[in-house]
């Protein structure tokens, strides 16, 4: 089985990179698959038409394009697409997202995984992992975490471990952010026990792609 999995941006990519062999197990030997970062989640494109640009690597504008573009590929099995939901409306994105799906037919069987708010909220889903890479991080700020809520996440997981905060992250401006983003990936992502994760998003992402490895549906 092959399987397709889009994300929206590098960090992401990495933090799947290093993760996905442990979350697929002993069926990563008959499971193939290939990441694919975009430069930002966009939107979905009115009528399912994306832009004339056809290079632009902006992952929800150029989707239908993609989805389609999988139907009449053979060998793909399966299409995992994984976004941070940020402040959408989780319910209503999933059924925009489907209601793509249904008019991009035939398409290989594709599987829909938000990370609520945001992929940090993974990170935050495990705080022994999070811990060991950053054993200085605000217990306080931690605590204060509500798992998988609209908080402001990646600002959050800043400000109890950067030195300033978000808001020294914010002041230096790009490209700080992004770099941020890949060494959180590369410390915490070694660390994650994907067994045990609190955030209910990411349990979702674990178990949808341990069902398609196993023969499953894309629910």
């Amino acid at each position: 089985m092959h399987i397709e999995i889009l994300v929206e941006d590098s960090s992401g990519e990495r933090l799947l990179d290093i993760i996905l062999p442990r979350i697929f197990g002993a069926s990563a030997d008959r499971v193939s698959w290939r990441l694919i970062a975009y430069r930002g989640v966009g939107k979905i494109p009115a009528n399912l038409r994306p832009g004339s640009n056809a290079a632009s690597r902006v992952l929800l504008d150029q989707l239908p394009r993609v989805l389609r573009g999988y139907g009449k590929t053979r060998g793909i099995d399966a299409v995992v697409v994984v976004i941070d939901a940020d402040r959408r409306d989780c319910a209503e994105l999933l059924v925009e997202l489907n209601a793509l799906l249904a008019g991009c037919q035939p398409t290989p069987p594709t599987l829909f995984r938000l990370a609520i708010e945001e992929v940090e909220a993974w990170y935050l889903g495990d705080r022994p992992a999070l811990l060991a890479a950053f054993p200085k991080a605000k217990i306080a700020v931690l605590d204060a975490y509500e798992q998988d809520s609209v908080c402001g996440t990646w600002e959050l997981l800043a400000d109890a471990i950067h030195a300033g905060g978000a808001a020294a992250i914010r002041k230096a401006g790009w490209p700080l952010p992004g770099q941020l983003k890949h060494e959180w990936a590369k410390r915490i992502a070694p660390r994650l026990n994907v067994e045990n994760n609190r955030s209910p998003s990411f349990v979702k992402l674990r178990d949808g792609l341990r069902r398609l490895a196993a023969g499953g549906g894309a629910t």
